[in-house]
């Protein structure tokens, strides 16, 4: 059965849902064990890459640069940052 759902899904299913697939099938069995059989079967998942994604050109936009990098402040509370902008 997990052979047939692995082959069913073309090896994208891992232990997990595969599991969740059995329990939908009417199989009630712990993940442990669907992880030990996939194991002794040689069934391994395909993990796929995500495609990464700039939305540096299109959708932000770089912030102006107030400080330039002169962080000292003449007096307490002058001068406040926080990771992406001046406060």
């Amino acid at each position: 059965m997990i052979q047939a759902i692995y082959e069913e899904h073309k090896g994208r299913y891992c232990y997990r849902r595969n599991r969740d697939e059995l329990i939908n099938r009417g199989h009630h069995v712990n993940h442990k064990k669907v992880q030990r059989l996939m194991k002794v079967l040689g069934l391994k998942y395909l993990v796929h890459m995500k495609k990464y994604r700039s939305y540096k050109d299109s959708i932000g936009k770089i912030a102006p640069n107030l400080l330039e990098r002169n962080f000292r402040a003449e007096r307490p509370n002058e001068k406040w940052v926080n990771g992406h902008y001046r406060v």
